[in-house]
């Protein structure tokens, strides 16, 4: 039987190279809008982060992802982000 290849993402806060699976992937879609993308699978330019409160406050103290998506991220954003853990 053929061992599947585990998909293996970098969190743009930590840099520290994950399964997929352990991360969230916020997107920047064609039209420039930013949206949580929880299948991993929507159109546009996406960035990972390790599913964890402490990078998502580390994020948005520090406006990583406006610097990797190239955009103003706005705070809804965040709070959506923080409300996936509860």
């Amino acid at each position: 039987m053929k061992v599947r290849k585990i998909p293996m993402r970098t969190c743009v806060v930590t840099k520290e190279k994950l399964p997929k699976k352990e991360l969230i992937r916020i997107v920047r879609t064609p039209t420039g809008e930013i949206v949580v993308d929880p299948t991993g699978r929507l159109n546009g330019k996406g960035v990972y982060l390790k599913i964890d409160d402490e990078v998502f406050e580390k994020a948005s103290k520090n406006k990583i992802l406006d610097k990797h998506l190239e955009v103003s991220v706005p705070d809804s954003i965040y709070d959506e982000l923080k409300n996936l853990l509860k």
